[in-house]
């Protein structure tokens, strides 16, 4: 088949793209480089350097390429900021994917596998949060990305276009190339802060409120490895090109971890002491969020291979560094 990945230059988006060549299928990316690597993009993969929201170009694109159906990562993702500068993120995450929509009917596209977020169902105390669960955003991300999928569902209602939205979790790890990592600029993902503590590059790991309502006061989260991720993707892609109907999909391990566990996780893989400071809890930052991921192993036959958190720690240290 032949896909074209938005933002496929990336963290998630660069190893989907790896996946899919690794697999034999035809990839086109388009990606502004505003927060991706244009080194990371598979050099098999054709690369379109643009914006989504840019309307001529996307229907150019595709109607240039034919593709059997888009994966769109495209979005600016970091809770903080979300707060700060709610603006930017409609704009950029709603309003371009809107216009993308637009492009994609025009040019009768009819499939869609799109990177959404966990941030959608906001501060929740269960076990394990099911799909069926009610959304209730804590932040501008997580209410974009809720924003994304209604409008989506909408779309495809109208022009026939099916769908796949994914909800996970925290994302880590790298390929086992070690070519491509996590390196986003700045860096707010915890697994990659608490490995360049580890390696020198910074003095010691900041722990956002250590009085949460769990065992240890830090934040719990599911953490899943990168490529555990791109195989969703590109089985999504398949289940739809195969006739499977629109669904919203937990990708997880099911399994949750603090923050201090992750820390404790990284010094044992590395074998370096990491410091720690305790600062004020970040607005918008739910104390729990862990995944049931049964109705995509029930109808995706997906199942993580990489389920502890120490493998996926170690395949992020061993490509970083």
């Amino acid at each position: 088949m032949k896909v074209l990945v938005t933002g496929g230059a990336g963290y998630i988006g660069s190893h989907t793209v790896y996946l899919l060549i690794e697999q034999g299928h035809d990839v086109v990316v388009v990606d502004n480089l505003v927060t991706g690597h244009k080194q990371d993009v598979h050099p098999d993969a054709k690369f379109y350097y643009g914006n989504i929201g840019d309307y001529p170009l996307m229907v150019d694109i595709l109607r240039k390429e034919k593709v059997d159906g888009l994966i769109h990562f495209a979005a600016y993702s970091l809770v903080g900021e979300s707060m700060s500068q709610p603006f930017k993120y409609y704009e950029n995450n709603v309003s371009a994917t809107n216009v993308m929509l637009a492009a994609m009917a025009e040019c009768g596209v009819k499939q869609l596998v799109f990177s959404s977020t966990a941030a959608t169902y906001g501060d929740v105390n269960v076990p394990l949060i099911t799909e069926e669960m009610p959304t209730h955003p804590t932040n501008p991300y997580g209410q974009t990305k809720l924003a994304m999928e209604q409008m989506i569902a909408w779309h495809g209602q109208a022009y026939g276009m099916r769908h796949v939205a994914f909800r996970y979790f925290n994302v880590a790890g790298a390929h086992s190339s070690g070519r491509i990592y996590e390196k986003h600029d700045p860096e707010t993902h915890l697994i990659p802060l608490v490995l360049e503590v580890a390696a020198g590059v910074r003095k010691q790991i900041y722990i956002f409120g250590d009085d949460y309502a769990t065992p240890d006061g830090t934040c719990i989260r599911d953490y899943i490895h990168v490529m555990d991720l791109a195989v969703a993707h590109v089985k999504a892609m398949n289940y739809l090109i195969d006739g499977g109907k629109s669904m919203t999909f937990n990708l997880g391990n099911g399994e949750g971890f603090s923050v201090r566990q992750v820390i404790e996780a990284a010094q044992k893989v590395t074998g370096r002491e990491i410091l720690t400071h305790v600062s004020d809890r970040r607005q918008g930052d739910p104390a729990k969020l862990i995944a049931s991921s049964l109705l995509a192993t029930e109808t995706l036959n997906w199942i993580p291979q990489y389920p502890s958190i120490e493998a996926i720690i170690e395949s992020a240290w061993k490509a970083a560094y």
